[in-house]
């Protein structure tokens, strides 16, 4: 059964390529789902396909790409969904400023992964290809990647098992009231 009276959130996985951000934003979809609870997901590779085509890698562009992301987000949250984004968001003031857009419902998620682990988890080659200059600006490689000094939570999927990563979600939503 749905609840019609539902609180919207925006649970915002960050972390490095490889780090599990889309596999576990998925996961507690189908988790939030079987609860009944309405629930998106903006994965940062689809939101860059279809809302953000045409922009780079540059440091404004990744600025404008993750703002548009919380710009839905937001819009989702406002309407009583459960909106789950899985993007990289490198930039700590970047996300302060999605933070500030979607205010009180904002929950920030480091999803955390040593960059060995990333690396060995990465089935596209991107890293590979990084490393060796063919590709400029990766975060993490020839481009920083920012941890949140202070988020709401944090998920080492290097040390949890999905299901744990899950349960670990969940509980934080339910002791910050959305669920």
């Amino acid at each position: 059964m749905r609840s019609e009276q539902q609180e919207g959130a925006v649970l915002w996985f960050t972390g490095l390529s490889g780090a599990g951000k889309s596999t576990l934003a998925e996961a507690t979809r189908e988790a939030l789902g079987a609860l009944g609870r309405r629930v998106e997901v903006l994965d940062g590779d689809a939101v860059r396909e279809f809302l953000s085509k045409g922009l780079t890698f540059s440091r404004a562009d990744r600025d404008l790409n993750v703002m548009r992301i919380a710009f839905v987000a937001n819009l989702l949250a406002r309407n009583g969904v459960i909106a789950i984004t899985a993007a990289i968001s490198p930039y700590r003031d970047t996300r302060a400023q999605a933070r500030a857009l979607c205010g009180e419902r904002f929950i920030e998620a480091y999803v955390s992964a040593p960059l060995a682990t990333c690396e060995a988890r990465d089935v596209k080659g991107l890293y590979k290809r990084a490393r060796a200059g063919e590709i400029q600006q990766f975060t993490g490689i020839t481009d920083p990647y920012e941890p949140p000094e202070v988020c709401e939570l944090t998920v080492a999927t290097h040390t949890l098992s999905l299901d744990q990563s899950v349960a670990h979600v969940l509980s934080t939503l339910r002791s910050r009231g959305v669920l």
